[in-house]
């Protein structure tokens, strides 16, 4: 069993004091079971309009303010569990993109925590979260082309010794490293604060994990934990 071995800069702690994650390395298998990852959006997305935990709301501001520490604009370009939840709110359903995308934005929208998930197969060396110098380059798509843009100077970014793989820490991910079911190899990270508890936070990654399990038998997981555990 592989396991990814990620880096966190030291300037993250100043950024966002008690960071912490959950890393999550799996070895894929053929999927079998489609329907339950598309179960599991459902029941999320119904959740999200329902009811949430005490400390859903509480999680998703302390997103806002760290965005805001590092120069984004939390409204124009939000957290990737905030900007789920909003799209939930506002249309009562995600479409379905993968199997496997649709049950790491089940776990994102079911615990309020940005979940990311990547072809670990398409990097270049270890992923590391760090500060942008601003010369760094990210592939996007722009008016249906593929296009190379350069971060800012500041924002807090995802990885690899080739490139940006996710902007504005994790508002939007790159074309290069992006998952879908097919991966051989797979990289969920699930990022939290301090105001969302230290035990949602393993629910969350347990939850991740049964569901890539029964989505496709016989994948194998690995999780660590990144950063802060203390609290």
């Amino acid at each position: 069993m592989f396991a990814v071995l990620p880096s966190i800069d030291n300037q993250i702690s100043e950024i966002a004091p008690g960071f912490r994650a959950l890393s999550i390395s799996v070895e894929a298998a053929p999927v079998t079971q489609p329907q339950i990852a598309s179960q599991m959006l459902t029941d999320a997305c119904r959740y999200v309009s329902e009811q949430q935990p005490d400390w859903a709301v509480a999680h998703l501001a302390a997103w806002a303010e760290v965005f805001q520490n590092f120069g984004a604009k939390p409204k124009r370009t939000p957290c990737s569990a905030e900007a789920l939840r909003k799209r939930v709110l506002r249309d009562g359903s995600l479409p379905a993109i993968d199997p496997v995308v649709d049950l790491y934005n089940a776990i994102s929208l079911r615990f309020a925590i940005p979940v990311g998930g990547e072809n670990i197969d398409a990097y270049v060396g270890q992923p590391r979260l760090c500060v942008a110098e601003g010369n760094e380059q990210f592939d996007t798509v722009k008016d249906g082309e593929t296009t190379l843009e350069t971060v800012d100077a500041g924002e807090v970014i995802w990885r690899d010794d080739l490139g940006v793989t996710c902007r504005r820490w994790n508002w939007r991910q790159g074309i290069r490293t992006r998952l879908d079911a097919r991966a051989g190899r797979m990289w969920f990270i699930l990022e939290s604060l301090p105001a969302m508890p230290l035990s949602a936070v393993e629910e969350a990654g347990d939850a991740l994990i049964a569901g890539l399990e029964a989505l496709m038998p016989g994948a194998v997981c690995d999780s660590r934990w990144l950063g802060n555990t203390q609290n």
